[in-house]
């Protein structure tokens, strides 16, 4: 039943206790008590390497993140965005649904006016991944407000899986769901880049997106720092009109 290398040292085999016993709990709590005793450590020993039982599953956390990143920057860009996305969307809900103990106190612990630094940086892994659509013409709004679009989607579908029975759980909410998120923000613009009778977006806009993706791509040498600044500065009001 144990998941634990008592060969390892007392921290990490901490570590591996805590996962364990939030995979075995399926939502239930977990005491300090039950953690030590898997570990083989007396309680002063988590209080020494943690400071309290909420720093340890600060940890399990981190090196649950740390997995996700490795296996979402593994997947790489093509030069197809659209497919890059959905394989970033598929591989989220799979290690969603894999780990989903910790996949619920990553994602889904969340408190009023705060985001979580690992939301930040996985919007951050797929905002690189959108920079490319945008260059390719294909955005109809900013790669961080379609990253920020697409994960809020991808998060809320996974805690959705993983709140339903495993006999009850159907992958077509999800490939449903990724559809509709991938259209809002990039498919759409596929069909209709730079086309001028497209009446959901101008398409200046869509070409100001473009040319401000790859301009803080490539950094061309012909324009100065300060016109550089001036020149993104003008694409990002077209990009971003103020209403009034």
């Amino acid at each position: 039943m144990s998941s634990v290398d008592h060969s390892l040292p007392a921290r990490e085999r901490l570590i591996q206790a805590a996962t364990t016993l939030l995979m075995q709990a399926q939502g239930a709590p977990v005491s300090t008590r039950q953690i030590t005793e898997l570990a083989g450590v007396k309680a002063p020993t988590l209080y020494h390497h943690f400071g309290d039982k909420e720093g340890l599953l600060d940890a399990v956390v981190a090196r649950g993140f740390e997995q996700y990143l490795a296996r979402e920057r593994g997947l790489g860009v093509s030069e197809d965005p659209v497919e890059d996305v959905r394989r970033f969307w598929d591989a989220h809900v799979q290690f969603g649904l894999e780990q989903p103990d910790v996949y619920s106190v990553m994602f889904g612990n969340v408190r009023p006016e705060q985001r979580p630094a690992i939301v930040i940086e996985t919007e951050a892994v797929l905002e690189g991944i959108l920079q490319n659509a945008a260059r390719q013409g294909l955005l109809v709004v900013p790669p961080r407000q379609a990253a920020r679009s697409i994960l809020a989607a991808n998060v809320g579908v996974t805690l959705m899986l993983i709140a339903e029975p495993a006999r009850r759980r159907s992958m077509g909410l999800s490939d449903l769901s990724r559809e509709g998120a991938i259209s809002a923000v990039l498919a759409a613009a596929a069909g209709a880049r730079l086309d001028p009778d497209n009446p959901e977006q101008p398409s200046y806009v869509v070409a100001a997106i473009a040319l401000n993706a790859t301009l803080q791509a490539s950094h061309p040498e012909q324009l100065s720092s300060s016109e550089m600044r001036l020149f993104l500065e003008w694409l990002q009001r077209i990009t971003h009109p103020t209403t009034t």
